[in-house]
C-alpha cells in the first residue's frame, strides 16, 4: 500500500506560517500520533534497523510471554490439581468440576451481570454451594482479572511489528500456553510429592506455590511492560520515528488518535470479516481448552499413576511449541497465512479422530495426543495474528481484537462440559465435539480468505466505497481504506 503522505501536513503548514522552519516542525513531530515528511523517509533516519528491532524484541515480547505463561498456568493448573485429590476433598460430584471450569469464562465473554441477576432463581444451587465450594467464586475472580490481558497483549504487539514479521512474535507469545502446559506438568509432578506437608494435600500446594509465583512476578512485570512506541524511554527519538514510519507503510496511521464509543464499536462489528474472525478463533478454543483441561485425565486413562501422568503430559506441549514456531517462521518468510490456518488444524483433526476411534493401542493413543495438541495450538496464533494484523486503525483493531477473543472464549464453556466424568475413559462425546469445532474453524478460515481475495480485487478495480475521498479521509477508514490491501 502506498501511504498517503499527508499525516503531518497541518503541522508543516503551522510551522511555515510561524516562520520557525525546521525547529518548530521538529517540535510538532514529537506530538503523539503525528509525523512529518522527515519521518516518512527511512533512508534519512539514522537507525541501525537490525539493532532497533532486536531491542524491541528483547523489551516487548519476553515480558508479555512471561505474563501470559503465568496467567495460563494459573487457569489450567486446576487440571493438575484434580489428580491430587481436589475433587475428593471438595466433594465435587457429577458435573460440579466442569462448572468450576466454566465459571472462569463468564467474565471473559462479558456475562457477569446476567449470571449475577440469575443467581436468586436459576443459579441458586451455586449460591448455596459457595460457602462449601470456594473454588467457584475464586475461579470466577481469576477469569475476571485475566479477561482483558490476552486481547490487550495482542493489540500491543500489533503496535510494534509489521504484518510480514509479526507471525513469529505472535506465535512465540502465544506459545507461552504450550510452555505453561509443559512447565505446569513438570511443576505439578514435583509439587505433588509435597502431599501431606503441614497438613495440606498436594492439590492445595499446587495452587499456593503457583499462585504465589504469579503474584511476585506480576508485581515486577508491571514496571517492565512496554507502552506504545511513542511512550517508551528505551528508544531514541530517531528510533521512535523509525517504528512509526514502518507501521505507517504497512497499515497506515496506527496511533491512538480516535476515541472508541459504543456506536463506533457497533460499526466495527457490522463488518462480516470481523464476525468471521470470531468464528475462526472460536472453533479452535473448544479443542484447545478441551485438551488443556482434560489432557491429564485422558493420559491417566491410559493406565498411568498421577506423577507419571504429569510427566507424560509434558512432551505433547513441547511438540506443539516446535510445530507452531516452525510454521510461523515459514509463514513470515513466504508472507502468507491462509494455508497455515488449514494444515495444523488438519493435523489436530487427525489426532482427535484417532483418539475417538482407537481404544486398545496405548502407544497409538498417546501419539494421537501429540497430533491433537500440536495441531490445535500451532493453528491458533496464526489465526489470531492473521486477523489482528489485517486490521488497521486504533479503533477497528482494538474493537475487533476484543470481539475475537471475547466471543472465541465462549468455546471454553463448551469445552468444559465436553469431557464429563461419566464418559471416561473413552470420551467419545468430547472428541466428537472437538472434531466438529475444528471443522468449523477451517471452514471459517476459508470464508475469511475468500472474502479478503474478493475485497482486494474489488479495490484493484476501484469498485469500493471511498475511492474519491481525499487521503486524510481515507486514512480514517483503517483497513477499509480503498488503498489498503489485505495480507492473504
Amino acid at each position: 500500500m502506498d501511504p498517503p503522505m499527508t499525516v503531518g501536513k497541518q503541522f508543516q503548514d503551522d510551522a511555515k506560517s510561524a516562520g520557525s522552519g525546521s525547529v518548530e516542525l521538529e517540535k510538532h513531530s514529537e506530538v503523539i500520533g503525528h509525523t512529518t515528511d522527515q519521518d516518512y523517509d527511512l533512508q534519512k533516519l539514522q537507525v541501525n534497523e537490525r539493532r532497533a528491532l532486536a531491542k524491541i524484541d528483547f523489551r516487548v515480547v519476553p515480558v508479555l510471554c512471561i505474563l501470559y505463561l503465568l496467567a495460563f498456568l494459573d487457569r489450567v493448573n486446576i487440571a493438575n490439581a484434580a489428580l491430587f485429590g481436589l475433587k475428593e476433598d471438595l466433594k465435587l460430584g457429577g458435573t460440579e468440576y466442569n462448572t468450576a471450569l466454566v465459571i472462569f469464562f463468564v467474565p471473559y465473554v462479558g456475562l457477569p451481570r446476567i449470571i449475577v441477576a440469575s443467581w436468586p432463581r436459576d443459579f441458586s444451587w451455586v449460591r448455596e454451594d459457595l460457602t462449601k465450594k470456594p473454588l467457584f467464586p475464586t475461579h470466577e475472580l481469576l477469569g475476571l482479572f485475566e479477561s482483558g490481558m490476552f486481547p490487550g497483549c495482542f493489540y500491543l504487539l500489533a503496535m510494534w511489528y509489521r504484518r510480514e514479521e509479526a507471525q513469529k512474535r505472535y506465535t512465540f507469545f502465544f506459545c507461552s500456553t504450550t510452555l505453561a502446559g509443559a512447565f505446569g506438568g513438570l511443576l505439578a509432578s514435583a509439587i505433588g510429592k509435597m502431599d501431606g506437608i503441614r497438613g495440606y494435600r498436594g492439590w492445595r500446594w499446587v495452587f499456593i506455590l503457583e499462585g504465589l509465583l504469579t503474584c511476585v512476578v506480576s508485581f515486577v512485570l508491571f514496571f517492565l511492560i512496554a507502552d506504545f512506541p511513542e511512550q517508551v524511554k528505551w528508544l531514541s527519538a530517531e528510533e521512535k520515528r523509525w517504528v512509526k514510519r514502518r507501521l505507517y507503510d504497512d497499515v497506515g496511521n496506527s496511533q491512538v488518535d480516535n476515541s472508541i464509543t459504543f456506536r463506533s464499536s457497533l460499526d466495527v462489528l457490522k463488518d462480516y470479516k470481523v464476525l468471521v474472525g470470531g468464528l475462526m478463533y472460536f472453533g479452535l478454543i473448544v479443542p484447545a481448552y478441551g485438551y488443556a483441561y482434560f489432557a491429564p485425565a485422558i493420559i491417566q486413562g491410559l493406565g498411568y499413576g498421577p506423577i507419571r501422568t504429569q510427566l507424560l503430559s509434558v512432551p505433547p506441549w513441547a511438540a506443539a511449541f516446535g510445530l507452531a514456531m516452525c510454521l510461523a517462521t515459514i509463514s513470515d518468510a513466504v508472507r502468507h497465512r491462509f494455508i497455515f490456518t488449514i494444515i495444523p488444524p488438519a493435523i489436530g483433526l487427525a489426532g482427535f479422530v484417532i483418539l475417538m476411534k482407537e481404544n486398545h493401542n496405548i502407544h497409538l493413543r498417546y501419539a494421537a495426543i501429540f497430533l491433537a495438541a500440536a495441531g490445535t495450538y500451532a493453528a491458533m496464533p496464526i489465526i489470531v495474528c492473521w486477523f489482528n494484523t489485517n486490521l488497521a486503525g486504533h479503533r477497528r483493531r482494538a474493537v475487533a481484537t476484543g470481539w475475537q477473543v471475547g466471543f472465541g472464549n465462549i468455546g471454553g464453556i463448551i469445552a468444559a462440559y465436553s469431557f464429563l466424568a461419566k464418559d471416561a475413559p473413552r470420551y467419545i462425546t468430547g472428541y466428537s465435539i472437538c472434531i466438529a469445532f475444528i471443522c468449523l474453524s477451517m471452514l471459517s478460515c476459508g470464508v475469511y480468505f475468500l472474502g479478503l481475495v474478493w475485497e482486494n480485487r474489488q479495490r484493484d478495480r476501484g469498485q469500493v466505497r471511498g475511492v474519491d475521498l481525499p487521503p486524510e479521509e481515507k486514512e480514517k477508514m483503517g483497513d477499509l481504506n480503498p488503498d489498503y490491501r489485505y495480507l492473504l
